[in-house]
Parts: C-alpha cells; structure tokens; sequence
C-alpha cells in the first residue's frame, strides 16, 4: 500500500512537468546552427525560416555560423547540445551523405537528434560555361562521352551540393567529368562565367540570374516540375534522364532527448511559418518552395533520412570515393 501511495504522488508531481516545459518554452532567443558560411543558401534559408518560426514561438532566432569539416563541426555542436530546445540545426542532404564520407563520424545522424520535419527541396541546375556548343542535354552528354575524361567539372568538395549532383549525374548518363576543387559555390561559378571549367551544377539559389540574363546556359532542372523564375529550363525527365534525379533538401533537428513538448511547439512554428505568405514569396525568389505539412514533420523526416542514406551510399560507393 506505501508503495501505492508514493507512486500515485510521484505521478501527481510528475504530470504538469510536460505541461509547464510547453508553457514556459520559450523563455530566450533560440540559436538555429547552420554548419555552412554566412550568405550561402543553407544561411539564407535560415534567416527567412528562423524569422518566420519567431513570429509565432514569440522568441527571436539567433543564425550561428559553424563553419568546418564538410558541415559536421556544426551538426556534431548540436548533436552534443544540452536537449532543452534552444539550440537547433538546419541542415542539408549532407545529413544523409555524412556516413558514407567519414570513417570517424561523431555523431550518428539518425540516432542523435530529435527530427522536427522537412523544410524545403532546392533543385540542382546543370549549368554550362557560355560558349559550350551543345545546345541542350542530349547533345551535352554526347559531347561529353565523345571527350572521354577532358570535359571538367567544378566541384565544392565533399559532401558538397555540386559534388553529389555530378556524382548523381555520371552515374545517370554513365559518363566520366574530371573535377576541379573550389573552396566555394562563388569561385566555381564565377570559374564558368568566365569559361575556365566546362559544366557546374549548383542549388538553383546561385544560377538562376546568370541564366536569366544569358551569362551561362542552363541544361536541366532536377526538380519534378520547371521552376516559375526559369520556365525555358527543361526538367531533367523532359530533357531525357529521369535518372538525374537530386535535390539539397533542408530538414530541421534538435537534440536527442529534447521534450516532446517542446518538439510539438517547434514542429508547430514551422509548419505555421512554411504557409507565411512572405516566406512563400521570399523562397519563390530562390526557386524553391516549402514543403507540403505531411512532410513538415518529425517522422516524415526520420523516414526519409534514412532512405537518403541508403540512397546516397550506393552512389558514393559505386563512385569510388573512400571515407576519410
């Protein structure tokens, strides 16, 4: 009977803990970590999601900057965060390839985070230095089969957005480019405006103007429909390669072991902020838009994390490339 009693006061006393986290969360700014450098995509879709997210959480998002190691110095910051909810991580499809490109990893990417949900897919555009003959992707990929290893390829790095998308795009149209390493997505494409490497491909933030006006030519789209700022570029379907199928999506974390509570709340505030009408418009300005709600959640995102993961390590495998 004595222990009757003090499990039901225990209960009593345990119950509104829930309830008051929700309540009192959040009491200070919040800090969302983006593990790239400032003004890159990953950095601009924080700042217009954490503005919009703070509207209704009441509370400001603080963007911090975490730049180094391929993204996971940043992620490996949150993973490692006290799990109250005031520190988040947006980060890209490199959640998913991180595995398959570091043997010492220190953090698991499924295990160690509480998901809170998808937040956008940005396309990949293939783009082409202005004065390549091809006048569309079938005739680029011939080119390029006709050239052997000769046609060259900018490339960011490992993991890095431009690297998967040539990965992805070689292993559609079973062709072989010859990479050239920039420390950056603006060195590699001021590189192909001014004709110094053939082929780049990019999340569709960068290109978009230089396409619009002519500077370098766009080949495909990745995404499942054309985008309104470049209605003449083909989807990579229409353009013959279904295959070449690649988006950096953004999904949003906290640490393991945050309160459910507190992951309701946050899950709330992005799923309100991706139907704000200035996001809508400020993401239409980077051809992209937010994801659908059912997506904008926790288990949608664990779920389809771990079929990217799956999905990126046969590719990079196949590529050749070992963990480092």
């Amino acid at each position: 009977m004595r222990y009757l009693v003090r499990s039901l006061i225990l209960l009593v006393l345990l119950y509104p803990c829930g309830a008051a986290i929700a309540d009192e969360y959040p009491a200070r700014p919040v800090t969302m970590i983006v593990p790239f450098s400032a003004g890159g995509p990953g950095d601009v879709i924080a700042r217009i999601l954490g503005s919009a997210m703070s509207a209704t959480l009441k509370q400001s998002i603080v963007i911090e900057n975490v730049v180094g190691a391929g993204g996971t110095l940043g992620t490996n910051r949150v993973a490692k965060a006290a799990p109250d909810g005031y520190t988040l991580l947006l980060m890209h499809v490199g959640q998913a390839t991180a595995p398959a490109l570091y043997a010492k990893l220190p953090f698991d990417p499924v295990g160690d985070f509480a998901m809170i949900g998808l937040v956008t897919d940005v396309p990949m555009i293939l783009v082409a230095r202005p004065n390549f003959p091809a006048k569309d992707l079938k005739e680029l990929i011939t080119q390029i089969r006709n050239a052997g290893d000769k046609i060259t390829f900018g490339n960011v790095g490992l993991g890095s957005a431009s690297q998967l998308c040539g990965l992805m795009f070689m292993s559609a149209t079973d062709t072989k480019l010859t990479p050239i390493y920039y420390k950056g997505g603006g060195p590699a494409l001021n590189d192909v405006i001014a004709g110094h490497i053939d082929v780049y491909c990019d999340p569709a933030t960068g290109p978009t103007p230089y396409i619009q006006s002519s500077t370098i030519k766009g080949y495909a789209i990745t995404s499942k429909k054309r985008v309104a700022t470049l209605p003449e570029v083909p989807t990579s379907a229409e353009a013959g390669v279904p295959a070449f199928d690649v988006t950096t999506w953004y999904g949003l974390y906290a640490p393991r072991g945050t309160p459910k509570p507190v992951i309701e709340q946050l899950v709330s505030a992005l799923q309100t902020a991706l139907k704000d009408p200035v996001l809508i418009s400020r993401f239409a300005e980077l051809s992209m838009a937010p994801v659908e709600p059912e997506r904008a959640t926790p288990e949608a995102l664990e779920a389809f994390l771990k079929a990217e993961i799956g999905k990126w390590g046969k590719i990079i495998k196949a590529a050749g490339i070992e963990p480092q």
